[in-house]
């Protein structure tokens, strides 16, 4: 027997035609601890199936789940300076700004496309938080000035789908000049009578809450959802005292008449379709009154 052939070489083969496992290839449900298949997640429209625990989506993913057959046109925006303060902390800023474009493949927080939401022409904006925490800089500012002016140049509803941790602070007040930008170009949007629906996401928090987030004709926020200005640790320290439970969270906040409705992921984009036909006043799609399903009244305070 020549060991060398039949031990030690398929050996040394077995170690070096070995696969790593993707580091992505399980999730861990945050709320129930469980281990889920990657793949049955993002089936799911990346809602853990056991416990209905409503992970983040990427920009993409989430256009790609709005428009019909996942279509849609990209709208562009005007160049900033990457770097107007040259800041630096722990890090250049402008390193900070590369890694996240290389993680995210974006060019910066906000991604905004323009298809068909069941027959209908839709624009659309997502805050993607794996890009600095969603956070809120020149260039988002300028892309959801960008994704509006474009609603109004095509007379389409404007939907935003709002994830953030707040203001970018490595551009100190030229981050805080993109509140009252927004607020114009929703004020736009109102001039040209065209519906701006808010999808408030898991967190939103700081200047995007004091800003657009808030500044809808309606509120829907995903199960769960953290929303507000400050979060509830800092609040409790200011005043001193104990939070209500699930303070800040979309259920407490339908409740107190902040968010016009909750609604789950997968019944979010025909919530959307319908509300944008009401608020356009466009007969209901084919695909709607073939399921049955009506209209959604809004409530009274929307």
């Amino acid at each position: 027997m020549n060991w060398i052939s039949n031990v030690v070489r398929p050996k040394i083969r077995s170690i070096l035609n070995r696969r790593e496992t993707p580091e992505n290839l399980w999730i861990k449900c945050p709320e129930t601890g469980q281990l889920v298949f990657y793949k049955d997640v993002e089936a799911n429209q990346f809602v853990i199936p056991a416990s209905g625990y409503h992970m983040r989506m990427s920009a993409t993913a989430r256009l790609k789940a709005l428009f019909d057959d996942g279509a849609y046109e990209e709208v562009a925006w005007r160049d900033v300076p990457i770097d107007p303060l040259k800041f630096r902390d722990e890090r250049k800023y402008a390193d900070r700004l590369k890694d996240a474009r290389t993680k995210t493949g974006m060019q910066d927080a906000v991604k905004t496309g323009i298809g068909m939401l069941d027959g209908l022409p839709v624009t659309a904006s997502v805050q993607d938080f794996d890009f600095m925490g969603g956070s809120l800089g020149m260039a988002a500012g300028e892309a959801f000035v960008s994704a509006a002016e474009a609603a109004v140049s095509r007379k389409t509803p404007f939907i935003m789908f709002a994830a953030s941790g707040g203001a970018r602070m490595q551009e100190g007040i030229l981050s805080l000049m993109q509140l009252p930008r927004t607020t114009v170009a929703v004020q736009m949007l109102r001039e040209a009578k065209l519906p701006y629906i808010v999808v408030l996401t898991n967190p939103t928090t700081g200047g995007v809450t004091a800003s657009y987030a808030m500044l809808g004709d309606v509120h829907i926020a995903e199960p769960g959802a953290l929303i507000g200005f400050a979060g509830p640790r800092v609040i409790e320290q200011t005043i001193r005292e104990k939070l209500p439970e699930g303070f800040q969270r979309a259920e407490f906040l339908e409740e107190h008449g902040m968010v016009d409705m909750v609604v789950h992921r997968h019944q979010l984009r025909g919530t959307l379709s319908n509300l944008c036909r009401l608020l356009m006043r466009v007969p209901e799609s084919a695909s709607a009154a073939k399921s049955g399903k009506a209209t959604p009244q809004l409530p009274a305070h929307a």
